[in-house]
């Protein structure tokens, strides 16, 4: 299926206490182009990313956005420092006793003394937050997809239809072109007649003349070569496959028999054909720069 460079995709999920969303946008490229943000903290997430999404994006400039937020307390350690809070029981005792204050010492004010309790943030285990981001990343490319691939539906409708165009078109420099060498046979003869007034013609160097121009004027191999690209590009866009490389390519073609055809030309008619010829070719090459 034929799929636009451009798209987005978002998806949110808490999976095992943590708040996950993963973004992903692009643009058209000629290559496959991966930056992402990712928290400093799961730093490790961000080549796994590229390698999992290089699997299913050919091409496009591909921008990703990672979000993680604990919501639980699963992913910290919380250790009392026994010594520190002994040392500081004792201290106080002693003191109390030295100056004869009354011992009122509690649970709650000695938890408020420094570094009593310590808060450890316990270590990643770092293949199953990436499993979770996985998760929660397939969700997004899929939907990264599918708007990809109504993009891309759109667009090779719309290149079908200039192709239709350029098809009827060249129908036509077909049929004109032939009436434009005997155009021409029928203005040379008038023009030596008016010329060599009452003197004979010579029919044969008549006939060579008209040959010649016809040959110079021949642009069958164009057609057909145009009509042949056109078949090839509607059997590309049938493809289940990127193929905006190889359309890239086809479409230089269009443009090559288009711009011979234009130079042989000597019909006011073929020439303005040509012109819209050209434009519809144009706006293909428009269309498929943004085809993966």
């Amino acid at each position: 299926m034929i799929k636009s460079m451009t798209g987005f995709g978002r998806a949110e999920e808490i999976i095992g206490g943590r708040d996950i969303i993963v973004e992903i946008r692009s643009v058209n490229h000629r290559y496959y182009e991966f930056s992402a943000r990712v928290p400093r903290v799961y730093g490790y997430i961000e080549e796994k990313l590229k390698s999992y999404l290089n699997g299913r994006i050919s091409r496009g400039k591909v921008e990703v956005s990672v979000s993680i937020t604990a919501i639980e307390a699963a992913d910290t350690q919380i250790e009392i420092n026994k010594v520190v809070a002994k040392g500081y029981v004792d201290a106080l005792r002693s003191v109390g006793e030295e100056l004869g204050l009354e011992d009122d010492l509690t649970l709650s004010q000695l938890v408020r003394l420094p570094d009593v309790f310590t808060v450890r943030k316990a270590a990643d285990d770092e293949e199953l937050i990436w499993n979770s981001v996985k998760t929660v990343a397939d969700e997004a490319v899929s939907r990264f997809i599918a708007m990809r691939e109504t993009e891309g539906l759109k667009m090779k409708e719309d290149v079908l239809e200039r192709a239709d165009m350029i098809e009827r078109l060249v129908d036509e420099v077909e049929r004109l072109s032939p009436l434009s060498a005997e155009n021409y046979r029928n203005k040379l003869y008038a023009r030596l007649c008016e010329v060599l007034a009452d003197k004979n013609i010579d029919e044969q160097r008549l006939v060579t003349e008209a040959a010649i121009f016809a040959d110079k004027t021949a642009v069958a191999e164009e057609t057909v070569r145009l009509k042949s690209h056109i078949r090839q590009l509607r059997d590309m866009l049938s493809l289940n496959e990127p193929v905006g490389r190889k359309l890239d390519f086809l479409i230089q073609e269009f443009n090559r028999e288009a711009n011979t055809i234009g130079s042989k030309a000597q019909d006011i008619a073929v020439t303005k054909i040509v012109v819209d010829l050209k434009s519809e070719i144009e706006k293909i090459r428009e269309q498929i720069q943004n085809i993966e």
